[in-house]
Parts: structure tokens; sequence; C-alpha cells
């Protein structure tokens, strides 16, 4: 939530002041129970600012206990320190109570201050606050200290990173002020709104507050207002902006607190006018319009610069989905970063926000399970309060795929991976609900569901479910509000006889696997990997291919997914595993392989040869896409594929001569296909509308690699450490024609007012570190990535390599 500030002059303070309080910090990787002392010696440790994930920069290796499916980067144990005095505090230490509040620490943190605990957070994916006021030394050093205990491992069945990974705050108040989170703004469609507030400390002497609310436009003008003794009142915006994906509008409510005519607190918060609804028959309607949910799930890595959140590498990452033409978000599986949502709020990506990948029964060793009974009211609790003003948050999930759908599945004795393919490999009837007695499964389901309605009723509940039978025991519940399916496309026919009356959506969907730039042929053969769930998969190329032609046996093509998503009325769309991929289960493989081969998009933000078929169904633009490269052996009998639209035909040129024109039979065809011979050349296809030509492109035989091209997504760094330029770097010929096999070695050299983030190329099993100077190309191209240093100036970058011409490439940081 963002903050309005306003002096008070009798405090000396600003109400409700909200600092960053990411900089300078120490860190330890290692363990003594002394670190938590005031007095500790620390001065040899490292310097460093948050967001930080220690475990990216570490070595891969099949010895770490994260295992190929954590990633196979080290955990451990982490402390972190932090030297202030109350000067570097809001109102330099005149405020009546601080607080520190920290985003996400992974995992199960203990706070300290001055030596004093303040408490411990297992779940690293919760946002949590404590008081520092009781233990706070006004006059001298304060030390605050961190430990982050990542040990116990495995515990999770994807990449989560170690660390301080999200952002710290501190937030001064006085005596009387706003609960954390305790602002609850609910705005309909007509342009009502409810606020509520809640207040935390006591008045004196008999005061009663008042209480200012203020309501901006997105333009920022006021078009409400109101001055009123009560913490819950109804304020009316006339014809309201709606937000919508196309048109996101957000407001901002602010809450002020006044005694004696003087503001003691301030908070706002933001909020959206729209109505929604998930209808069993037709689908899903925003604002009145019947829409399809083109969404995506993720977690919450960044491929090379770990899990620590970055404003800029977020911001990349959705960008690059909403010019694919998603429209929606699934918060995989875990509460996500604030700043997440603030973007989805921003750019109008709808969002499924997510509380657990498990309840009590454990998916691995060390996981969440072993918290759950004390802890999930808790957590569950948090995430409600604290991201339910979101208008971007259309509904909320209280589970993925957990163990309790079913009566009882041992998996103690299973491996990760195992455990993974167990989850969709069909469970035996006597798993399942026997009568209509709701059983301690059922019983859980509800109360979950209880627990965020008792904070939130305008948003249905879900849950990710990859037991499509109706006496899956969290479906028989009868708590979730709309039919959430992982997979099982083939059971959506009969969602209206087995779920009469109820929503229905594709909670998880697809999994298809390809690894961008490799192809294996024959394109129309389907290659499913591993052919059962119990049994392992094994390939000299480690690759899998890209086209859509290869997926897991619990899973589908794209083609196929989206053809029934797109030909069902009643399905009210899908959440595709991935959108990117992501470092950790890297199905089919085990060990080299350390991330997955799901996304639409690579590890190093490369899109996949898929991301345009779903572009040519989900937006406007013009899209013409031939693949593969144009580099074989001649005479190889080669496959091409074109993805296009907003055309009547296609035709393919091999050095001029037509191979054919190829049209979509019907709608409920994606793609076209030429099995051509390769002969060195160019290859042509060329999109006709109504007879004219609308669009072409070629691809031309490389040559040798000859040159190294550079390209940046900005010219332009700010100077504060944290701005970061993607750049690509791809192995060409003389002509400029990507070498489509070059394996070249890369090397970085940075002057001037920036470093080196991270490298990556999107391979799934390389086993290069990601925090480097150098980096092999992977089908022709790298990333490396620049991060701005905190004083302006003049940043060149030069990458060089063996028998490569070298390119440079010169920007800014101001």
């Amino acid at each position: 939530m963002s903050v309005f500030l306003l002096w008070i002059c009798s405090l000396g303070i600003q109400a409700g002041e909200k600092n960053c309080f990411d900089n300078g910090w120490l860190f330890f990787l290692g363990n003594d129970a002394q670190m938590s002392s005031e007095g500790f010696q620390d001065a040899n440790w490292r310097k460093l600012d948050l967001p930080h994930d220690w475990a990216i920069e570490g070595d891969f290796s099949d010895s770490n206990p994260s295992g190929a499916g954590g990633g196979a980067l080290p955990g451990g144990i982490g402390w972190y320190r932090k030297h202030f005095t109350v000067s570097d505090l809001p109102g330099q230490g005149k405020a009546a109570h601080y607080y520190i509040d920290f985003d996400g620490v992974y995992m199960n943190s203990t706070v300290y201050l001055n030596g004093h605990e303040l408490g411990n957070r297992p779940y690293g994916y919760s946002s949590f606050r404590y008081e520092l006021t009781p233990y706070l030394n006004k006059t001298g050093e304060n030390v605050l200290a961190v430990k982050v205990d990542n040990s116990d491992q495995p515990n999770s069945r994807w990449y989560s990173g170690c660390g301080i990974y999200r952002h710290v705050w501190v937030v001064g108040t006085s005596d009387l002020h706003i609960a954390h989170w305790g602002m609850h703004v609910i705005s309909q469609a007509n342009g009502r709104m409810n606020v509520d507030v809640a207040l935390e400390g006591k008045v004196a002497n008999g005061q009663s507050p008042v209480f200012r609310y203020t309501v901006l436009d997105p333009a920022g003008r006021v078009v409400a207002k109101k001055e009123s003794s009560r913490q819950s009142i109804q304020l009316k915006v006339r014809a309201p902006q709606l937000w919508s994906i196309s048109h996101p509008c957000v407001y901002q409510v602010t809450a002020q607190v006044l005694l004696h005519g003087q503001v003691v607190d301030t908070e706002s918060t933001t909020t959206g006018f729209r109505a929604f609804r998930f209808d069993p028959k037709t689908g899903f309607w925003l604002n009145g319009k019947n829409i399809k949910l083109n969404g995506v799930c993720d977690h919450h890595d960044f491929g090379c610069l770990g899990a620590a959140l970055n404003e800029d590498a977020l911001h990349r990452q959705l960008q690059m989905l909403k010019d694919m033409g998603c429209n929606a978000i699934r918060c995989s599986h875990n509460p996500p970063a604030p700043e997440l949502l603030n973007m989805c709020d921003t750019m109008g990506f709808i969002v499924m926000d997510e509380a657990f990948d498990m309840w009590r029964r454990k998916k691995t060793k060390n996981d969440y399970a072993r918290f759950f009974d004390k802890w999930h009211e808790r957590d569950l609790t948090d995430m409600v309060i604290r991201d339910r003003n979101h208008p971007s948050i259309l509904m909320w999930s209280i589970g993925n795929e957990v163990l309790e759908q079913w009566t009882s599945k041992g998996n103690d004795e299973l491996t990760l991976e195992q455990a993974n393919l167990l989850l969709n490999a069909g469970h035996d009837a006597s798993t399942l609900a026997q009568s209509s007695k709701l059983s301690p499964n059922s019983l859980l389901t509800i109360h979950l569901a209880d627990i965020v309605k008792k904070y939130d009723r305008t948003r249905p509940i879900t849950a990710g479910c990859n037991e499509p039978n109706p006496n899956n025991h969290l479906f028989k519940s009868g708590a979730l509000d709309i039919i959430g399916y992982n997979y099982h496309h083939q059971w959506i026919k009969d969602v209206p006889k087995n779920f009469p009356n109820k929503p229905f959506l594709m909670t998880e969907s697809v999994s298809a696997l390809m690894t961008r730039g490799y192809y294996q042929m024959p394109s129309d053969s389907i290659f499913v990997v591993p052919n059962r769930w119990d049994r392992s998969y094994t390939d000299p190329s480690m690759m899998c291919s890209a086209y859509d032609n290869m997926h897991t046996p619990w899973s589908s093509t794209h083609e196929e997914t989206w053809d029934v998503v797109k030909h069902t009325p009643y399905c009210c769309g899908q959440f595709i595993w991935t959108g990117w991929d992501y470092i950790g289960e890297p199905t089919p493989y085990s060990f080299p392989a350390r991330s997955s081969y799901f996304g639409i998009i690579d590890l190093a933000g490369f899109p996949k040869d898929v991301y345009y078929m779903y572009q040519s169904e989900w937006t406007n633009r013009d899209v013409l896409h031939l693949f593969p490269h144009w580099n074989w052996l001649p005479g190889q009998t080669i496959d091409m594929w074109c993805y296009y639209n907003h055309a009547d035909e296609v035709e393919l040129f091999v050095n001029g001569k037509s191979q054919g024109v190829r049209k979509k039979a019907n709608d409920h065809q994606y793609h076209v296909m030429w099995r051509v011979k390769f002969e060195p050349g160019t290859v042509k296809v060329v999109a006709r509308r109504n007879g004219k030509v609308v669009r072409e492109q070629e691809i031309h035989t490389a040559g040798a690699p000859d040159h190294i091209r550079l390209t940046t997504d900005r010219m332009k760094l700010l100077a504060n450490g944290k701005s970061l330029a993607f750049v690509t770097v791809e192995v060409v010929d003389k002509d400029g024609n990507l070498c489509p096999n070059a394996e070249n070695e890369i090397y970085f050299d940075v002057d001037g007012a920036a470093t080196i983030a991270g490298v990556d190329n999107g391979s799934e099993f390389s086993m290069e570190r990601f925090k480097d100077n150098k980096r092999k190309a992977f089908f022709g191209k790298c990333l490396v990535v620049l991060e701005s240093a905190k004083t302006p100036g003049q940043v060149t970058l030069t990458a060089k390599g063996v028998d490569l011409k070298s390119d440079a490439l010169h920007l800014v940081s101001e």
C-alpha cells in the first residue's frame, strides 16, 4: 500500500510514514547463536542491500539437498544484521511506535532487536510485522538481526531462494493509528464504496477521533470526500471509470485519523470499480463482457537473478506476457510479492491469489505441512487482509493439488520427482469420498474457505484440483465456489453433469515440454515423456522439442487444451503451466537438468515458438511466425511450421520455389505445416488476405559465426543501484543472420556506473553459474543483465568471444 504523507507539527513526524529499510545490511552464510546479540562482532561480514537471495550465488550440485526439483542450489542458514540509530527512522525517533515490515523471508525466519527476539515466521511467502518500540535504544546504536533457516531441505517442489528476498520497511506511527493492513475497501461498479478502518492504540482523556476519507481518480482528482466519526462509512463516486483488462483504472482511497483537528495517522490503498461473475453456463464476465481468462501460472524467481524481488525484472516478465495476449496470472502456489499485485492492478491482469501448495499432508520431506496446523490460519488470514483491496484479484485459491483430495496416499518414501508424477497419476476410487457424510478432509476445506470469507465475501473461492471426480474430498465439501481442474481436459465435457450450477475454470493446464531452439521430428508425432508416472525418462540431448509435440503423461499440447477452452462456453478460461520457465522441477529429467521445460518463455526471457501461437489467438496483433531455423544437412527432411492470423492463406518458398499453399481448415486448427527437403539458401513464407500479400518472413541459412550482436531493452538506467538492463547477446554470421547452433562462450566486461547482475542462456541443464562474467550461447543466444550503480555515469558493455568480432553497447545511468 502507498502512504499519503502529512506533516504533524506537534509530533515532529510524518503521519504513518513508511520508509524503505533495504539498504546497508550485513550478511553471513553460517550460524552461531551469538549472531543475534547486540555486541556480536560483524565488521567482516559482507555488505549488501536487500532484497537478497544467497542461493542463486551458489554452484549447481547434485549434492545440494534441495535436489534438482529445488534447483540443485545450496540452502543453509544465513544471518542478516543492520546497525542503525533512531535518527535513521521516520521522524528521527519521535514517533510513538515503530514497526518493521517484512514482505517475505524464505524461510523460517527469526528476528531480533538488540538481542531481544521479536518473533518467528516459518512460511517463506508470508508478509509480517513486528513492533520495534519496546527494545529500541533511543540513544546510541541499534542492531537488527535476522536468522533465516532454509537448511531443512527439500522443502519445496520448485526453487524457493534463500534469504530476505523481498522488501523491508520501517513504519512510524502515533499512539492512535490505523492497524497493519487496517483499511478495507469494497467498490462496486455503480460507484458505491464501503470503507472500513481498523484502529490500534488508545485515545487519552475520552477524546473521539474523526476520520477524513478522500478518493482520488486515476488522474489524481478528488472525486469523493467525507469526514465522519465512524470507522465504517459509505462513499459515492459519480460515473466511475471501470477497472478492466484493457483499461485498468485504479483509484486511491486515503483515510486520515484526526484528534483535535490534527492528523495523527494517514493510510492509503488502491481500489477499482468493476463488476464480474463466473457463470456456470457462459463462463467469465467482466463489466458485462463475456471473456476468456487467458492466463498463466508463474513461480516467483527471475532466472539468473534468483528469487530476489526486482521491479524491473518483474515488469519485464509481465509485459512480455501482456504482449502475448495473457490477461490473467495465477500466483503459484503461494502469496506473491505485493509489487506483483500492484503491477497487475495497473497493467490489467486478473489475479488468482493462492495460499498453499500443501495442507497437513506433505509433498516433500520438510515442507510447509510441518507448520500447517499451527500457522495456516494466521498465514491465510494475513494473505487475505493484505491483498483484498487489489482490484486485480478476482478469486482466492486455498490450495494446489493438496493430497487431502484423497483419503490417504502415503508418499514419504518417494523422491520429489516421483511425488510430482504421482499427484497426476490417477487414484483408486477407494481414496475418494464414500458417503454423504463429510470427511475430515472436506471439513478442513470448509474451515479454510470460512477463514477467507471472514475477511472477504466479495470474491469466489477455488482450489487447483488434479482429481476431477466429484467425490474428490475438496469438491464434496461444497465450499468451493468455482470448480478448478488442474489438467484432465478430457473430463471437461462432463462438468455440467458432475457439477451442476457450478462455474468451471482450468486452474492449471497444458504442461507441454519445450526447449527453445530444439526440434524433434516428425513434428506431427506426439511424444509423451515419461510414458508412465513411475518410470524415469532419459535422452542424451537433455532437451524437449520446441514443436508443440511433447508433453507429460498427465497433460497435453498447447493446441489441444486451447481448443477445448476456446470452444467450451462454460469454461471460464485457463492458467497455463507456465508462462515463464523457472528454476527447479526439471520434468521430465533429473539432474543435471535443474530448471523447468514448461514455460512459454525460457528462463532467460527468450520466447519459445508457441508464444506466437498464443499471440495469434489472444491478440489483434498481426502475426506471422515461421520456424524452425534453416540450418540443416543437405537433403534432410524438415518440418516447417507457421503460426499466423489475419490472413486467408500462407505459401512457403524454398529458394524461390513454391512448396505449396496452406490454409487453416477451420477454427480448430492453429498452425500449418510443410514437410520439405533442406537446401541451403532462403526459406520464405508469404501471407495473403483476399489474394493480396499482407506479410512476409524470410529465414536465411546462416554461415559461420562471425561476430557478436548486442541489443538492450533500454538505453537509460536509473542510478539507484537496482535499475536493470536486459541485454540480448547473439552470435551471427557476416550478414547478421543468427547462427542457430552456435555455442560460443561469450565474455563480458562492464566499464562505468553498472555491474553484471546475472547471465543466462535459457538452457535447462547448464551447470554454468548465474553470477559470472561469461556465458555460452545456447542455440545462438545468451543474456547478460546489467544493474546500475548508485551514482550516475556512462556505462559500456563489451562482449568478446574466441574467433568472433566483439561488440560494445553504450548506456547511461542517471
